[in-house]
């Protein structure tokens, strides 16, 4: 996600991590998902009543709201996904916001939107930077005071974002941009009460935003991830001091291998933006990197206290894409993750459908998910059982068994269930 845009929200871009801009969302480990973290959300209003989410409550669905496109909210709006959202992000513009949210849920957690990696050439105007900004350091004061900033290819010419203009691309790896972006974001954001920051683009290839040429300071992808770690390591300590949360966005992790946990590492959490189901047809089965890559980011965060946000597309009605996608999510939560759909590609605008199933308390899960078949996984709990079956889509359906009675999406009544593969099941039975 390239991200939200100045103090009135423009369209804002999509993020590519180890993929390009706009790429097909992969089945093979040879392809990657685009990327996106900033604005838009097409998502329609919710229609149940808002529930307050338990914290830590590893047998309930956790969900989070990405408001990044600065579109109007009602009080109404602000109150009902307090209570139901374990996380909300904000523009750096939106403050204002913040009282609302906590009066209706103290326990909400607010985050504010940060582009680690670009600085925005849009929110400069007459010379003067925005007061708040969507990134750590103005385009104008960058440009005054310290053009080695700005990533140079081998011709020194500035990297601008393929398809997000007016979004140039900085040096992580300078300790002096370093500095800069972290004391400005604290100061700014703890004046607003933000509990954490988002940083979008945690970038993983060399040559993301701009395909096939990377930066003459870091050729290759391993020279650029040691860019970020630097800066995420180097910045760490006053995050920590200033008690501001930090969750990254990480997403295509998946293709690069131990990229996910040698950032997290620097951070409280990690957000995978496209996780698991791509559209309404195009779902990440199991291989290399694929369904357990993807469902081991959750894991290897719960064990360590992280959190994780995970980001399905599917559109509205899609049932197999969703079920799929929260089933997975069940495979492995622990009570600080959470989920939440989208459809179009950087829509954060309204918050993602409430689900029926959110409302569902499985209980306290019996232990780790098991596999039962090949590429097919059951996780059980006190009061449910979780089944997926993470075989190609086009792969004949499995019956599991499970242990009794349960209920099903569609509260039949049911003893095993058979799935197709990239499909899941959620039951509940009593306790």
């Amino acid at each position: 996600m390239a991200g939200v845009t100045g103090m009135a929200a423009l369209n804002a871009p999509s993020e590519p991590g180890a993929a390009e801009p706009g790429a097909s969302p992969p089945v093979t480990s040879e392809q990657a998902a685009p990327q996106s973290t900033s604005p838009q959300s097409t998502a329609p209003q919710p229609t149940t009543q808002p529930t307050a989410q338990v914290p830590a409550a590893s047998g309930r669905t956790r969900s989070f709201w990405l408001h990044m496109n600065s579109t109007p909210v009602t009080d109404a709006q602000l109150a009902t996904e307090a209570k139901r959202r374990a996380y909300i992000v904000l523009n750096a513009w939106e403050g204002a916001l913040i009282p609302k949210l906590k009066a209706a849920n103290p326990a909400v957690q607010v985050f504010v939107y940060k582009d680690l990696t670009s600085t925005r050439s849009y929110a400069c105007r007459d010379g003067v930077d925005d007061a708040q900004l969507p990134t750590g350091v103005g385009y104008c004061q960058a440009e005054r005071d310290h053009p080695d900033w700005f990533l140079r290819d081998r011709n020194g010419n500035r990297f601008e974002y393929s398809g997000y203009s007016g979004h140039w691309q900085m040096d992580v790896g300078n300790t002096g941009y370093q500095a800069a972006w972290a004391d400005n974001v604290i100061k700014s954001s703890t004046a607003s009460g933000f509990d954490g920051v988002f940083m979008d683009n945690a970038l993983f290839p060399c040559d993301a935003y701009h395909d096939g040429v990377c930066p003459a300071k870091y050729p290759t992808d391993a020279a650029l991830q040691d860019a970020y770690k630097s800066m995420l390591s180097n910045t760490r300590d006053e995050f920590v001091s200033a008690g501001l949360k930090t969750v990254a966005n990480l997403s295509n992790a998946r293709l690069h291998a131990g990229a996910w946990d040698a950032y997290s590492e620097y951070l409280d959490g990690g957000f995978d933006e496209w996780w698991l189901t791509f559209d309404d047809s195009n779902l990440l089965p199991e291989y290399a990197e694929g369904w357990s890559r993807q469902v081991a980011e959750i894991a290897s965060n719960e064990a360590k206290g992280k959190i994780t946000w995970v980001q399905p597309h599917y559109s509205a009605g899609q049932d197999r894409p969703y079920r799929y996608a929260l089933a997975s999510y069940f495979m492995a939560t622990g009570g600080l993750a959470a989920i939440s759909d989208i459809e179009q590609t950087d829509r954060y605008d309204d918050a993602s459908p409430w689900r029926a199933e959110y409302d569902w308390d499985l209980g306290t899960p019996a232990g780790p998910y098991r596999s039962v078949a090949k590429n097919v996984f059951q996780r059980d709990f006190a009061c449910g059982t979780v089944v997926v079956n993470a075989n190609p889509t086009d792969t004949g359906a499995v019956t599991v068994q499970v242990n009794g009675a349960h209920k099903d999406e569609r509260g039949a009544t049911v003893t095993s269930v058979s799935l197709p593969g990239t499909s899941g099941s959620i039951l509940r039975r009593t306790c």
